[in-house]
């Protein structure tokens, strides 16, 4: 090729160059920005929609799903390493958004709390095609024919909507909820009656359904749960297509809360671009065509955008229903509503704490197992979180390493706590490690606790190594016991061995959460389902 030909295709290409680069740039959109949503665990079947209209843009989005107190606290901290946050409610927001950095909230959907029970017990109880107030269900709580799950008041919406509700039928106007209706004797006997028939307790809505349905696979049978009427709906889709029972939905003739859902943007000074590319996603999720989709799920829907659901008259689940709404109270009503509850309604726990003491605890993991001991029998800080202990609740430490080193025990009156806390103080690092042998001491040691039946019991195991011993002796010493006492792993450092833990959580029904960056934070969210 001549120099002068290689020069004119070279000008020639120069001077396609910007057009090409035009053209990409309008077939790709450009690169869109790296965005992250806050979410609650209810969001997630409505995930793929996010994701599509992220891939439309060419952004990389993120969905980080959370408890409605741990997205609440990201908002009141200094950076909540999020753009926007989807709580299930406005009250986590209105309570927690201090420096008023959410904007532009819109809600994207409507989700009532209502109480789902077993097609057959709810057949035992009459409430096939009946009008359930909560006194009924009072009723059947206070005879023993009725047990649920629920999700903790404090951690979780789900759990915290189902409160109110039952706080507004001791009162007996759903329409407000004021401070003084709190110091009422009445109200306040309601609620703790109600909350006698929980029999198991969790931080996520999500995961308390996934235990429900675990239930049927493994022969605990649960009798009912309190969750969102879409989740409710989830759960019988999966119940049906595995062959099992479903649930049954008792909509409280005296009152219903809803959930809605709020999207909104969080400013942290990222530039107009990311608020415009918010803006885009919520108009996006409220289009009518992607409203329609979004109600197929059984999620309600702002009236004229899309078609509810049918109802379904075996499940009693109906989207169109109308209901008595109970109306949010003003957010210093609910945060006193949430710490009597903490403090005074709920039913109590018995914690057992199985402390990995062992050598390769020594130096920085001694010295962070102590100050999450500190947090954890610290009231100021607890109370801080909705995490604190009362009088009423038990609790057992167990310090162990290849052996538990001693048992102590204490309830959860202030003097009582700082007992403890001064006990494991005095913990020093060494030896090898047996977690398995410390859970059944812990077994043994809430035995005489349980027999009253007035308890949430659960063990939770902190360590950072796998364990010696057999799992195989704790596990008989667990089903004879029958109590179905669930068992909590928190992992610490680099060396852990999720699988014995995560055995151990699935064979009673516990959850394991990763303290590799906090083991205060890992601690504060086992209290959520205890």
């Amino acid at each position: 090729m001549s120099l002068a030909l290689f020069l004119r295709r070279w000008l020639a290409l120069l001077l396609a160059a910007p057009l090409i680069a035009v053209l990409l740039s309008g077939c790709s959109g450009g690169p869109g920005p790296q965005f992250t949503i806050l979410s609650g665990s209810e969001n997630d079947v409505l995930e793929p929609l996010v994701q599509e209209f992220c891939k439309s843009r060419n952004a990389a989005c993120t969905m980080r799903y959370q408890g409605s107190l741990d997205i609440a606290l990201a908002l009141k901290g200094d950076d909540p390493r999020a753009d926007a946050v989807w709580p299930a409610a406005s009250i986590w927001i209105d309570m927690f958004d201090t420096k008023r950095r959410v904007k532009s909230v819109k809600s994207i959907v409507q989700m009532p709390v209502i109480l789902g029970v077993r097609r057959s017990k709810a057949q035992e109880l009459n409430w096939i095609g009946a009008k359930v107030t909560a006194k009924d269900i009072l009723a059947a709580v206070e005879a023993g024919r009725l047990k649920f799950l629920m999700t903790s008041a404090t951690q979780s919406n789900s759990g915290a909507a189902a409160y109110l509700a039952m706080l507004a039928a001791g009162i007996g106007k759903p329409d407000l909820i004021e401070a003084g209706d709190l110091d009422k004797p009445e109200v306040l006997a309601t609620a703790r009656g109600l909350l006698k028939g929980v029999e198991r307790s969790a931080g996520s809505s999500g995961w308390l359904a996934d235990l429900y349905r675990d239930g049927e696979r493994n022969g605990a049978h649960y009798q009912a749960i309190w969750n969102y009427e879409a989740v409710i709906k989830e759960t019988n889709d999966k119940l049906i297509a595995d062959g099992h029972e479903p649930l049954y939905a008792i909509y409280p003739e005296d009152g219903v809360a809803v959930a809605d859902s709020p999207l909104g943007f969080v400013d942290r000074g990222r530039g107009k671009d990311v608020e415009t590319f918010f803006a885009d996603l919520q108009a996006f999720l409220l289009k009518g065509e992607v409203q329609a989709r979004i109600a197929k799920t059984g999620r309600r829907v702002e009236v004229g955008r899309a078609a509810p659901l049918p109802a379904d008259p075996k499940t009693n689940l109906d989207p169109a229903r109308v209901l008595n709404v109970i109306r949010p109270p003003e957010p210093a009503v609910i945060q006193k509503a949430l710490s009597i509850y903490q403090e005074a309604l709920r039913r109590p726990s018995l914690t057992a704490l199985c402390l990995d003491v062992s050598g390769s605890m020594q130096g920085a993991g001694e010295a962070q197992l102590l100050d999450a001991m500190r947090f954890l029998l610290t009231p100021a800080r607890t109370r801080e979180l909705l995490v604190q202990w009362t009088k009423a609740d038990e609790i057992l430490l167990l310090p162990f390493n290849d052996h538990v080193l001693w048992t102590a025990r204490a309830t959860g009156g202030e003097a009582e706590q700082a007992t403890l806390l001064a006990q494991a103080l005095e913990l020093h690092a060494g030896g090898g490690t047996d977690f398995y042998t410390c859970s059944e001491r812990a077994l043994v040691a809430m035995r005489p606790l349980l027999d009253s039946g007035e308890h949430l019991p659960a063990i939770v195991i902190m360590t950072d190594g796998k364990s010696q011993g057999y799992m195989s002796a704790f596990e008989a010493a667990w089903r004879a016991d029958g109590r179905r006492v669930p068992v909590f792993g928190v992992t610490f450092g680099d060396q852990v061995d999720r699988s014995q833990l995560d055995n151990l959580a699935k064979l009673t029904g516990g959850r394991v959460f990763d303290g590799t960056k906090s083991l205060t934070d890992a601690f504060r969210s086992v209290r959520g389902y205890n």
